[in-house]
């Protein structure tokens, strides 16, 4: 069983438009409502690929619950954590030209206690889990600390933490030493405080993460594809993906993908690629069935194209 964790869900609107004009009327070609959040996001793909999941996120309001009763409808075990806030409601708009323009609501604020139960109750439902998956922004309340505080308590229960986060809660969290982080190359860049330009800098951040404290890496860098770093070496993986519907998910189906497979080494490396690249050809945050993977279209090599230079340089 893999346990997500979801500290920031939210009830997502995507809405696919010809393109974006400001201070036009646009109509919508085609809509969707998904329970969201990128810990829920795993969750979906999980449960996809046809495993078990569990999932753990504070739900207040109209909104939390729909976002169960949304799970819930695709088979996903729902462990809630009542808030006294509403989850907030997010809006994504998806150009046919793969262009994605997101609006983010900041989220409730959570109480000590509220904070408290959602640790307790990741305790709790830990218990069968062989991955914790602990995923997005903090909502308001939670320190940047409280990932870290996650990280500790998971590895005191004996269970391997994968985490995917940014800024001052992943450098924070670095010093318990999770089993896996996620970042994509903006996150990665972040973390260690210098540009990315080529696929050999983003293997040195990564090292220096793992010298940090983070045991493995699995970095996204988009279009170039993803690596994987940990004790073992670094590996190198790329799809072929002939048209991009919609990114929203695709990094957290990734991260699905990886866990289902193992979590370590270069087959779980092939099979996160191949989760995200199936998940960037389907529409809104729609995780990806075995039928959507094309394991033929993925290349994972150890010859790490390292002066390859990043199509999209993170600054």
């Amino acid at each position: 069983m893999i346990l997500t964790v979801t500290p920031n869900p939210s009830l997502d609107r995507t809405y696919e438009v010809p393109s974006l004009d400001r201070g036009e009327v646009v109509r919508a070609t085609g809509e969707r409502v998904d329970p969201g959040g990128k810990g829920v996001n795993v969750s979906r793909a999980v449960a996809a690929a046809g495993r078990r999941t569990v999932a753990v996120l504070p739900l207040g309001g109209a909104p939390g619950a729909l976002v169960a009763d949304l799970l819930d409808a695709q088979g996903i075990e729902v462990a809630p954590v009542p808030i006294a806030g509403a989850t907030r409601s997010n809006i994504a708009l998806a150009e046919a030209d793969g262009v994605l323009t997101k609006i983010n609501a900041p989220g409730p604020e959570l109480t000590a206690a509220e904070q408290e139960l959602l640790l307790e109750t990741v305790r709790r439902q830990s218990r069968d889990a062989a991955w914790i998956a602990c995923c997005g922004s903090l909502p308001r309340g939670l320190a940047p600390s409280w990932y870290a505080e996650l990280v500790a308590r998971a590895h005191a229960a004996g269970v391997r933490i994968a985490l995917d986060t940014s800024g001052p809660a992943l450098l924070a969290a670095l010093r318990e030493r999770p089993d896996v982080v996620k970042p994509n190359a903006e996150e990665l860049a972040g973390a260690v405080g210098r540009p990315l330009t080529t696929v050999g800098d983003a293997v040195k951040a990564a090292e220096e993460l793992r010298r940090t404290g983070a045991a493995a890496v699995l970095a996204s860098l988009g279009a170039d594809g993803q690596l994987l770093v940990d004790e073992d070496g670094v590996w190198f993986g790329t799809a072929t993906v002939d048209a991009v519907r919609s990114n929203v998910g695709a990094g957290d189906s990734s991260l699905a993908g990886f866990l289902v497979a193992g979590g370590r080494g270069p087959e779980a490396l092939a099979s996160a690629v191949a989760h995200g690249a199936a998940a960037v050809r389907l529409p809104g945050s729609v995780m990806p069935a075995p039928g959507d993977l094309d394991p033929a279209a993925v290349t994972v090599t150890a010859d790490v194209p390292v002066d390859r230079v990043l199509k999209e340089p993170v600054s």
